[in-house]
This record gives structure tokens, C-alpha cells and sequence, in this order.
């Protein structure tokens, strides 16, 4: 073990990073559960990753970095509007039809890919994230961002609408998938939402937060000292604390009603 990685001045900025993604992503998480369109976030990150990847390839970063924001919010926000029309049109086969968008996202990235020397590094951050290379500079305007967001949805979730969901949630995707990986999206959006489901009011949210919050300190903090890759060890850890959470709760609901 090597205790000499837990440099507090790269892990505080990267647990900062995994605090701003669950302010959005767990409830949007659980309202995905409850829609039941579990892969539309693999779906609008791959989409937001694509259009990172088509600025890249046609060298818009040339004209400065906004050039890239523009081209994954862009990339996003057309999915977003594509899924909500496969969920008005293809509501029984939803699910099947954005996991085919999914694929087509995927394999549309790598062929844009294909020529670069460098595709395999682009594309293993585009999954896996670079977490611990996060900067302040960079968490600022994201925090910022998910902070509207949130505001909008807790204040006005009921008015938005089915396209109003799918715009903010194809944002705050678009700002997270660029700071931990789809991976990490993915995982921040539906494991805590699983771990929290026997839940519920204030408990639910209370609890999906829990289980993010603990999944990336812990993970962090062991990556560090094993020495292993980060987001693979997060998502891990959010996976193995929803599980004990669950049991918890399943061994104190049995006690009392045993009772």
C-alpha cells in the first residue's frame, strides 16, 4: 500500500468534482428510475462525448475552447430532443431504441477516431475520465451550472415538462461526462437511485446522496493507496455501499418487524 497518494491538494479538488456531479445526477437518477429508461444517460453522454470528439476531430478547438462546450451542449441537447421523441413515439420499445442510439454514438465516436494516433487515449477518457486531473478552475463554472440546474428542478419540476427534464438533464450530463467519464455518469446516476428505491420521501434522496458522497471518498482514498485507477474503484465502491445500505435498511426493517 502506498499512503504517500493521498496528496489532499489532487484529491479534495476531485472529490469536489464527484460532490458537484451527484448534486444533479441523483435525482435525476431516481426520476429516471421512475421513468424507466434506465440507458438514456449512456445514451446523451455518449451523444455529449461524440460531439467533443467531431470538434476535436474537425479542429474547432482552434477557435477556442467555448467551441467545444458549444459542440458537445449542442450534441446533447439534440439527443435529448431525439429521446424524447422516441419515449412520445416508441414508448414500449424505448429502451431498446436508445440503446441502439447508444451504440451508433459509440461506434460513430470511434470512427472519428480511427485516424488519430492518439484515439485510444481520447477514447479511454471519454469513458473512464481523468477525475484526479481536475483543476478548481475547471469545477467553478460547473458548479455554477449545477447549481441552476438543481434550482430549476427541485423549484419547478412539476412545470417543465417532459422536453423541459430532457434539456436540463442532457446539460448537466454534458458539464459531467467532461469531468469524470461516461463511466462514472453512468454510475452516479443509477447506482445510488438503485441503492435508495426502498426508500422513500426525504429518506430516498437523503439516501442516494449517502451512497454517492461515501462511494467517492472511499474510492478515491483506496485508488489512492492501491495505487489503481479511479474511476474504476469509485464506481466499485458506490456499487458495494448501495449494497450495504440495502442491507441495513432490509436487517432493520426484519428487526422491528419482527418486533
Amino acid at each position: 500500500m502506498n499512503y504517500d497518494g493521498l496528496d489532499i491538494s489532487i484529491l479534495l479538488p476531485a472529490f469536489c468534482a464527484g460532490l458537484i456531479v451527484l448534486m444533479t445526477h441523483v435525482p435525476f437518477g431516481q426520476e429516471v428510475l421512475k421513468r424507466g429508461i434506465i440507458f438514456i444517460d449512456l445514451a446523451i453522454a455518449q451523444i455529449a462525448g461524440l460531439g467533443v470528439i467531431a470538434a476535436h476531430y474537425f479542429d474547432l478547438e482552434r477557435f477556442g475552447a467555448v467551441f467545444i462546450q458549444v459542440s458537445a451542449i449542442t450534441s446533447a441537447l439534440l439527443g435529448a430532443w431525439l429521446l424524447g421523441q422516441i419515449e412520445k413515439k416508441w414508448g414500449n420499445y424505448q429502451e431498446a431504441v436508445i440503446g441502439i442510439t447508444f451504440v451508433l454514438a459509440a461506434t460513430a465516436s470511434i470512427l472519428l477516431l480511427a485516424g488519430n494516433p492518439h484515439g485510444g487515449e481520447h477514447l479511454k477518457d471519454l469513458l473512464v475520465g481523468q477525475i484526479l486531473w481536475v483543476t478548481w478552475t475547471q469545477l467553478i463554472p460547473v458548479l455554477m451550472l449545477s447549481l441552476v440546474i438543481s434550482l430549476i428542478w427541485f423549484l419547478y419540476r412539476k412545470r417543465i415538462g417532459r422536453y423541459g427534464f430532457y434539456i436540463l438533464f442532457a446539460i448537466a450530463i454534458t458539464s459531467s461526462v467532461q469531468l469524470v467519464g461516461v463511466y462514472l455518469v453512468f454510475a452516479s446516476l443509477i447506482i445510488p437511485a438503485l441503492g435508495s428505491v426502498y426508500f422513500s420521501g426525504a429518506r430516498k434522496l437523503l439516501a442516494g446522496y449517502s451512497i454517492g458522497i461515501l462511494g467517492y471518498l472511499s474510492g478515491l482514498v483506496l485508488s489512492a493507496i492501491l495505487d489503481l485507477p479511479s474511476g474504476a474503484v469509485i464506481v466499485w465502491n458506490i456499487a458495494i455501499i448501495a449494497l450495504l445500505l440495502n442491507g441495513l435498511n432490509n436487517l432493520i426493517s426484519y428487526i422491528f418487524v419482527k418486533r
